[in-house]
């Protein structure tokens, strides 16, 4: 089926800049009501990714575990979000906009509860997989719904608001609960979530509307079990690099790493066979799309950096220069405002000059900032690092909002959900990459000088700058790519071209 605009129920948006006849209605307002509601919705659940590391010590304490499970806390989530987000694509071609809002916030806000009350440690990790389920549709289904209500004239200003979830949230979630720590136990790291996200619910029910029109698909189960063995393996076994270093590990990272490549080369040729009649779980001919490839390649250096240094820092900052915990987060918190601060500004700004005036400098600013940081030492000072991450939060928030309008922005309308889908997976993917890159490099540097005789403290800084140099020659090479980015989304107006349904 196709339409001549974008579905909005049983009423079509007006073209922008045209007139409303008699009896028509501008629903301007309305859509600007359901961005803004999943923009709420998503920021929330995404702030659950990472705040429950700063509470893994008490967590560990309270149901006497050891590090080694603890850490499941973590690695189950990313599993999750890996096996359930590229699916999110035909849930969005199959299913109204408004059930799977519901559906989303629903598992995310039962899961939340289940970590409240959570008896044992596997009730605990059985909530935190009903969270991440919720979690993973919610951005693929947010973005897809951006770029089928804003024109592209003016998606760079939401897009800026869509950048404060993907990279903000994740930053100032160990804060979030590191404040909420200083006074409660771990568990109210769930229980304040709860009011918020069942609220999120609520106005879900009566407030969003269907902005696509579902259709029959179908769902090619070959292809769902590659993708959660390939993304799952991936993820699971970049995860455990850092505890192979130090010589923890259940199982070695190579056999879930081969088993994840294999199976993702399998799904990636079923795909392009299943393509060739719109059957694939995940279109790939997303990546034929001009920039679309450069501005995911791209978005995996940015996110591997932000990853690996909210990672990296709060073990610096608490191992060596010997800060409490929410002495640490306090320190991040500044750089993390400003990023998500910068995000509508940034947005307006690509609205009138495009992606690469804005990624240029942003990338420079990001790859500078991490050669800054391999100068950090056991006695460098606290606000040496706010000093430093501040900047390098302004270049990142000069990068995530082109790259995810440009990269979107490339695509036809019936491609938006699949675009979704791989950014989502590309940022979990990216995230653990980062954080066994960074973890591994300062595990094995950190022993290599505590062998030689250095103090741990010593031993652990210089395990970080080894760390932070690989991030900044990675960096090199985006630096380079943003110059090969540029403005398509000029070339497809979702209000004007033909949506394939």
């Amino acid at each position: 089926m196709t339409s001549t605009a974008p579905i909005t129920g049983s009423i079509p948006l007006a073209p922008p800049g045209a007139s409303l006849s008699a009896g028509e209605v501008d629903n301007s307002g309305r859509n600007r009501l359901v961005i803004a509601l999943m923009l709420a919705a998503t920021f929330v659940v995404f702030l659950n990714e990472t705040s429950l590391v700063v509470a893994i010590p008490r967590i560990m304490e309270d149901l006497n575990i050891e590090p080694s499970t603890a850490q499941w806390l973590s690695t189950s989530f990313m599993l999750t979000m890996a096996v359930v987000i590229p699916i999110t694509g035909f849930l969005i071609q199959r299913f109204t906009t408004r059930s799977i809002f519901i559906a989303a916030m629903s598992l995310f806000t039962a899961g939340t509860l289940l970590g409240a009350i959570a008896p044992t440690f596997f009730i605990l990790i059985l909530g935190r997989v009903i969270q991440a389920s919720g979690t993973a549709i919610m951005l693929p289904l947010l973005m897809t719904t951006v770029m089928t209500l804003v024109p592209p004239a003016t998606r760079g200003k939401t897009m800026g608001n869509v950048s404060i979830v993907m990279s903000m949230a994740p930053a100032v979630g160990p804060t979030v609960a590191g404040l909420v720590l200083a006074v409660f136990d771990w568990r109210w790291v769930f229980i304040v979530m709860i009011p918020i996200s069942v609220t999120a619910l609520m106005l879900g029910i009566t407030k969003v509307r269907n902005v696509t029109e579902p259709r029959k698909v179908s769902i090619d189960v070959l292809s769902v079990i590659l993708s959660a063995v390939a993304f799952a393996g991936l993820i699971y076994g970049l995860s455990s690099l850092g505890e192979s270093a130090s010589g923890e590990v259940l199982v070695a990272p190579a056999i879930p790493i081969i088993a994840g490549a294999v199976s993702l080369a399998l799904f990636i040729l079923r795909q392009l066979k299943l393509q060739k009649t719109d059957s694939a779980l995940l279109d790939l001919r997303t990546f034929a799309a001009s920039g679309f490839a450069i501005s995911i390649g791209l978005m995996m250096v940015m996110m591997a950096a932000l990853f690996g240094t909210i990672i990296l820092l709060p073990m610096f900052t608490q191992d060596v220069l010997g800060l409490e915990p929410i002495q640490s987060g306090l320190l991040v918190l500044p750089g993390s405002l400003i990023m998500g601060l910068l995000g509508p500004i940034v947005g307006r700004l690509y609205d009138k000059v495009g992606p690469r005036p804005l990624m240029i400098p942003g990338a420079i600013v990001v790859s500078a900032s991490l050669w800054s940081f391999t100068m950090l030492s056991e006695n460098s000072s606290a606000l040496m690092v706010v000093a430093i991450h501040v900047p390098m939060s302004i270049g990142l928030a000069f990068m995530f909002t082109p790259l995810f309008t440009s990269a979107l922005g490339t695509l036809k309308p019936h491609l938006y959900s699949h675009g979704s889908a791989t950014i989502g997976t590309v940022q979990q993917l990216a995230g653990a990459a980062g954080t066994a890159l960074f973890i591994a490099l300062l595990t094995v540097q950190s022993v290599a000088l505590a062998a030689e005789g250095a103090p741990d403290t010593e031993a652990l800084a210089g395990g970080v700058r080894l760390a932070f140099m690989a991030g900044g020659v990675i960096s090199l090479f985006a630096v380079v790519a943003t110059f090969f980015v540029k403005r398509n989304d000029a070339d497809v107006d979702a209000d004007a071209a033909p949506v394939a349904h």
